[in-house]
């Protein structure tokens, strides 16, 4: 049969309609199971951050900032990047909104560390509970180059647990590290001195 007779050009483009039917009919199939492959992976993730948070329900409540918290000896803007028990920077904690990330406001004063946190939980951070400040590459979810992340160690219930934040301006992160620790000192040594006075 001639390749350009209308009977075969007709049969031509009927098999060509009937193969972007089936085409259509494939992708969609593929679009479908994609969509129900990643809903799967997201409950399964979901799941997790529930069992983890369950794992972790004996984690006290978080402490409030005191109506007094005397004076402000440091802010800054950035980012909270989450917490994971201290020196274990892949073991997140996610008990009490801590897993969460979140833009974050810092305020360090004589009562200690404020953090507050514009959509999700504010919490505080005693003086007495600062245990350590260091500048760092990492935190569960977040690795950045050398120094670019503000690390505060701290005591929470009877765990040691790392924060981490990354300033807007990570040039005076630094200064944050310097404070936090001259604090401590400072607090171990009036309680050094305090407890040498009683005996």
């Amino acid at each position: 049969m001639n390749a350009h007779h209308p009977l075969a050009l007709t049969q031509l483009a009927a098999d060509e309609k009937s193969a972007q039917v089936t085409d259509w009919a494939a992708r969609i199939g593929w679009v479908v199971g994609i969509l129900l492959f990643i809903a799967l992976v997201y409950w399964l993730m979901r799941e997790g951050w529930k069992w983890r948070g369950t794992l972790q329900s004996d984690l006290p409540e978080l402490p409030s900032a005191p109506s007094e918290p005397g004076a402000t000896k440091l802010e800054l803007t950035g980012r909270y990047h989450g917490s994971t028990t201290a020196g274990q920077w892949l073991d997140r904690i996610v008990a009490h909104g801590l897993g969460t990330r979140s833009r974050v406001e810092l305020t360090l004063t004589d009562a200690g560390l404020d953090v507050v946190r514009p959509g999700a939980r504010d919490f505080f951070i005693p003086r007495e509970a600062l245990r350590e400040a260091r500048l760092d590459k990492g935190i569960a979810g977040k690795v950045l180059a050398e120094g670019g992340l503000l690390i505060v160690t701290w005591a929470h219930g009877d765990k040691l647990l790392d924060s981490g934040f990354r300033s807007d301006h990570a040039a005076e992160q630094a200064a944050w590290v310097e404070a936090i620790n001259n604090m401590i000192d400072s607090t171990e040594n009036h309680s050094t001195t305090e407890t040498e006075g009683a005996r």
